[in-house]
């Protein structure tokens, strides 16, 4: 995810690389910029989100919205997706998600720099197949560019597509159903809420 644009909750710098955890290219580092806020996903997080999607991502069209370090673009890369567009806003990092996509060989990934929501609103409708959303949190949640995101995001799933969404915060089944999503997985690591999101009405 990129660091918030507004007052970011104060957090430490990423750790100068994330190490990929399963697939292709497992134990590869990708060097990461550092950035006050940018809150690469832990090793953890993303083990219990593969496991939750069966490891095997072979032929998937990936897209990470608020890609930052990249390590969710690159993991489902590594693990066979056919597809995987990284957006990121922040110039400096846009450019090390491109070298490290360049040093694997990783052609299936694209990097497209620029504002997340808009990216989605311009993304392709019912042709993805996983949406990563990792969205700065801001010091007040950001709450608004969360809905924004998340209302952006569902028109772009397949049928059976899901969402991945990290955040400060448990959502609710309510306010969920009121986007037209609910909730199939959580999880939480620190302040962190982990959610595996679906259509309401496949």
């Amino acid at each position: 995810m990129k660091p918030a644009s507004h007052r970011p909750v104060p957090a430490p710098a990423a750790p100068g690389f994330v190490r990929i955890i399963g697939g292709l290219w497992k134990r590869s580092k990708l060097a990461v910029p550092s950035r006050p806020g940018l809150r690469p996903t832990p090793d953890r997080v993303r083990e219990t989100l593969f496991n939750w999607l069966g490891q095997d991502l072979t032929g998937l069209r990936c897209l990470d919205a608020f890609a930052g370090s990249g390590a969710l673009g690159f993991e489902a890369a590594s693990r066979g997706a056919a597809q995987v567009l990284l957006c990121e806003q922040d110039p400096g990092l846009a450019a090390g998600l491109r070298a490290n996509a360049e040093r694997l060989k990783a052609t299936q990934i694209k990097v497209q720099r620029g504002d997340a929501v808009a990216a989605l609103k311009g993304a392709a409708r019912g042709a993805w197949d996983l949406i990563f959303l990792d969205p700065p949190f801001g010091d007040d949640g950001n709450e608004a560019l969360f809905t924004q995101a998340l209302q952006a995001a569902l028109p772009l799933l397949t049928l059976q597509g899901a969402i991945y969404l990290e955040a400060p915060r448990a959502w609710g089944d309510e306010e969920l159903l009121a986007l037209g999503l609910r909730c199939s997985k959580h999880g939480r690591a620190g302040m962190v809420h982990y959610h595996l999101l679906e259509r309401a009405h496949a």
